[in-house]
């Protein structure tokens, strides 16, 4: 999963992007899904990078805010693993956002809830794997995407959400 500073950079550039006013509840639906020690019910797979959301679209609707922004949040983790990523581990990933958070943060303006200010930290270190242009590319390209398209692509079993890659780990 991309980490808090990542995902709510993504839900802001999205809302951004959209020309919609910033809403607390979209931010907070994008980052419910990492809120629990159970990812696999919450991503709708037996992990983030295996999230389904075809299954998360047979139980719910992305009729409000926080369903919307639980849905960008599963897009974005299963564009991160499958389509961004070619290798990781977990410990290492997670390091790395904390090697990038700041200048994250100063980039996309992102705003963080008080929810998880905790839960971001601050590292210098030289990232290992997600480095600061990949983690743009991520950002900038997931914002872009419309989920309404996505969603009717999802339910049209458009191939494209319905690949798992084996990942290096």
């Amino acid at each position: 999963m991309p980490g808090f500073v990542i995902h709510t950079a993504i839900a802001q550039e999205y809302l951004r992007k959209n020309n919609l006013n910033y809403n607390k509840d979209f931010i907070r639906g994008n980052l419910l899904p990492d809120f629990t020690s159970n990812k696999a019910e919450t991503h709708y797979g037996k992990t983030p990078a295996f999230t389904s959301l075809k299954e998360f679209l047979k139980y719910n609707k992305i009729h409000n805010n926080i369903n919307k922004g639980k849905f960008l949040h599963l897009i974005s983790d299963y564009l991160f693993y499958n389509y961004y990523l070619d290798t990781y581990t977990k410990e290492i990933l997670h390091n790395d956002y904390d090697t990038i958070n700041k200048i994250l943060i100063e980039k996309y303006n992102v705003k963080l809830l008080d929810e998880v200010k905790e839960k971001v930290f601050f590292i210098d270190e030289k990232p290992k794997i997600l480095n600061f242009n990949l983690a743009c590319k991520v950002i900038d390209e997931i914002s872009d995407l419309n989920i309404f398209e996505v969603e009717k692509e999802v339910k049209e079993n458009n191939k494209k959400w319905f690949y798992y890659k084996k990942i290096d780990i």
